[in-house]
């Protein structure tokens, strides 16, 4: 490959020294054949005598393509004519071509007409590469031509793909079916078109000077693939590299913040509704059983404890230094701290990027690489660490721990956390501000939370990443270990604008998001409830074992409903043998319905329930089981509640564990035995068929990241 990289590179360096942002077409074709990627046989005509010698030595019929550095959508300009059979069509085309991009662009430079094979027809598709702000190269592939402007069913993964990666692309747009081949039409070469993706997603990862690379159309047949257009824009720069922290260096000083021993306030106070006071009042009041050291040049002592004139007098190591101070005093304050040793400053002021004091939150970030001190923030609430008693922020305390670790770049989204997880008792591990990210991101906590014991499932609020190769490397090192959940705000395709080709103006931000967070087996939630309706209810459902779900429902419109939920969230309904529909009629009445939903009607009493649940949790052909409550007096809901919940802890006992979520319609009474069975591991809302299941949907998806379902 050391050849086809050295003529790349000479091809690239040519085309920069001429100050060119895209390569010709004859350009294309040589990086294009360095790399393994098929295009047709193709030659540069100068004049029309030259053009009519190659059409004769490619084979009639050809395409004829005008070559300008400056003209890059060239049907726009004219100048393109495919299907010419002919030497006197040919000539008349190399004319007509030439003369319509004279009048497009007058000042183009035209180094003359590329003669080209005409490409075997096939299925159009577009392979492409761009270079995304937050995740670096990535690779696109989509349906092609017309469809491709129109459909926009586009699927991205991160750059260099592997096989798998480029095969889950084939299987991943909407119309992949087309590409299996339908009403008699024979399906693509799948091994080509994994090896097209897989080739150009090398060459892109392989040149950062490459911002774009565009091959569309492809036509994909049964015999192999070809690009038709081969496209290659160059970038002005490369971006500088965003300072990198080892594994280890990232869990020493998470670590230290999240379970510090000794924690300074700086700008701590004496005065009610001052930050300061909340600060101090909160580590106090929490009980923090470390160190608590108050840093305040005015006073002698805050609220029972000796203050400190300016952090490097405090005595002894300090893990963390919370800076409620404003922000034009932080630097000094930051240097300071650098002084002392501090590994770790958690900056809750506001006033910096966020307000256009770039140039201060840059001070600080320069200050923190130079003393080796970890920011989180600024302009954040704080943050909880509940296990350790800690809960350094000026909001309402939370203590009630548990396994749900919890961050958000929002302060209003960090209070909706919070309520949350009051008003439903879920316990978390961590509650953490992340704000500006001018340093501590959502990479470095996953890193913690992936090893921390308490920990069992994470759920992220964010805006966007610094880093997202930085981010998927850490989801996927987690992943395996404890699902991660994440609340994409921003849907809009910002960049998409000022694209130069038709992969890059594809290549909207959330379209972008999307693939790479399920390529980095995340799950994304549709919103804020839904992130931590998930968070809460992942680490209650053990893990499927296999893709069988049955519903048992007490009424038929609700086995309807959460018939669709299922669908909607990629769950299967299973197919129910004949053996266990003859087993389930046993226990339901003849005018209930056995086969999937199971329908024991609304008027039957607790043992009927009580029996088909049991023979859901007893056969191991059933995977997970989703029931559907009805309230009636002859199985009210505590009673629904309590022998669900018993019949599932017997089994549990006995070894036999299955995701359970349930569906609970009627009066009030169902929400305090909704609240009941979530409380002893079975996953249940009232009034809603959607929720419970899309939990369920939720594990089923982590479950299939972390390699644990086939």
């Amino acid at each position: 490959m050391g050849e086809q990289k050295a003529a790349v590179r000479a091809v690239l360096a040519a085309a920069r020294a001429e100050g060119r942002t895209a390569l010709t077409a004859s350009e294309g074709k040589l990086v294009a054949d360095a790399y393994g990627i098929p295009t047709p046989a193709e030659g540069l005509a100068e004049c029309a005598d030259d053009a009519v010698s190659l059409a004769d030595r490619i084979g009639f019929p050809v395409a004829l393509k005008i070559a300008s550095p400056d003209i890059l959508h060239k049907t726009d300009a004219g100048g393109v004519r495919i299907g010419l059979g002919s030497a006197a069509e040919v000539r008349g085309a190399f004319t007509a071509i030439v003369q319509n991009a004279k009048a497009y662009d007058p000042a183009a430079r035209i180094t003359g007409v590329q003669v080209q094979q005409m490409v075997p027809e096939g299925q159009e598709v577009i392979v492409g590469s761009v270079t995304d702000p937050t995740f670096g190269k990535i690779v696109a592939f989509g349906l092609g031509g017309v469809l491709v402007e129109v459909l926009k069913d586009v699927t991205f993964r991160l750059a260099p793909a592997s096989a798998d990666d480029a095969r889950s692309m084939l299987d991943g747009i909407r119309a992949a079916e087309v590409l299996r081949g339908v009403r008699g039409a024979p399906p693509a070469d799948r091994a080509a078109l994994t090896g097209l993706i897989v080739r150009t997603s090398q060459l892109a990862a392989d040149f950062p000077e490459i911002a774009e690379v565009d091959l569309n159309p492809v036509f994909a047949s049964a015999d192999g693939v070809m690009a038709a257009d081969v496209r290659v824009l160059l970038s002005d720069g490369i971006a500088p590299a965003r300072r990198r922290y080892s594994r280890e260096e990232i869990l020493t000083a998470m670590r230290r913040l999240m379970e510090p021993r000794s924690v300074a306030v700086i700008g701590a106070s004496n005065e009610p509704g001052k930050i300061g006071n909340s600060v101090m009042r909160n580590l106090i009041d929490g009980g923090f059983p470390g160190e608590i050291h108050p840093v305040n040049p005015k006073a002698d002592d805050i609220l029972g404890r000796k203050a400190y004139k300016t952090v490097g007098e405090v005595p002894g190591a300090v893990d963390v230094a919370v800076f409620a101070i404003p922000a034009p005093f932080v630097p000094a304050a930051l240097e300071e701290a650098g002084r002392k040793g501090i590994p770790n400053a958690v900056l809750i002021p506001s006033g910096f990027a966020e307000t256009g004091e770039h140039a201060l939150q840059e001070r600080i970030v320069a200050l923190g690489e130079e003393y080796g001190i970890r920011l989180l923030g600024p302009n954040i609430y704080g943050y909880y660490s509940p296990w350790q008693d800690l809960c350094a922020t000026f909001c309402t305390p939370y203590d009630v721990r548990g396994p749900v670790a919890l961050t958000s770049q929002s302060g209003g989204i960090g209070m909706a956390i919070l309520g949350f997880a009051r008003t439903t008792r879920t316990g978390v591990s961590a509650i953490v501000g992340l704000g500006n990210k001018s340093d501590v991101d959502e990479d470095d906590l996953l890193t913690y939370f992936g090893e921390d014991d308490h920990t069992e499932c994470i759920a992220m609020h964010l805006e966007d990443l610094k880093d997202g190769r930085a981010f998927v490397e850490a989801a996927r090192e987690t992943v395996r270990k404890k699902p991660i959940v994440v609340l994409k705000a921003g849907r809009t395709s910002a960049g998409a604008k000022a694209a130069g080709s038709h992969t890059g103006a594809l290549a909207g931000d959330d379209a972008v998001y999307d693939d790479i967070l399920r390529q980095a087996g995340v799950i994304r939630a549709p919103g804020l409830n839904d992130m931590l309706e998930y968070a809460r209810a992942l680490p209650v459902l053990p893990t499927p074992r296999g893709d069988n779900v049955v519903i048992i429902t007490g009424a038929g419109g609700s086995g309807v409903l959460l018939s669709d939920a299922l669908v909607d969230n990629g769950l299967r309904l299973m197919e129910i043998p004949k053996d266990l529909d003859a087993a389930f009629r046993r226990f339901i009445p003849p005018f209930g319905a056995a086969g999937n939903p199971v329908d024991i009607t609304g008027g039957e009493p607790p043992s009927t329930y009580e029996a088909t649940i049991r023979l859901g949790m007893e056969d191991p052909r059933i995977h997970a089981l989703v029931l559907g409550y009805w309230h009636t007096i002859v199985t009210p809901p505590m009673v629904f509640a309590e022998l669900t919940v018993r019949v599932v802890e017997e089994f549990r006992a006995r070894g036999i564990e299955k995701p359970v979520v349930a569906s609970l319609a009627g009066d009030t009474e169902v929400e305090e035995a909704a609240a009941y069975l979530f409380a002893h591991g079975v996953v249940a809302h009232p009034y809603t068929t959607e929720k419970p299941v899309a939990a369920l949907g939720a594990k089923y998806r982590w479950a299939r990241a972390a390699g644990l379902l086939t």
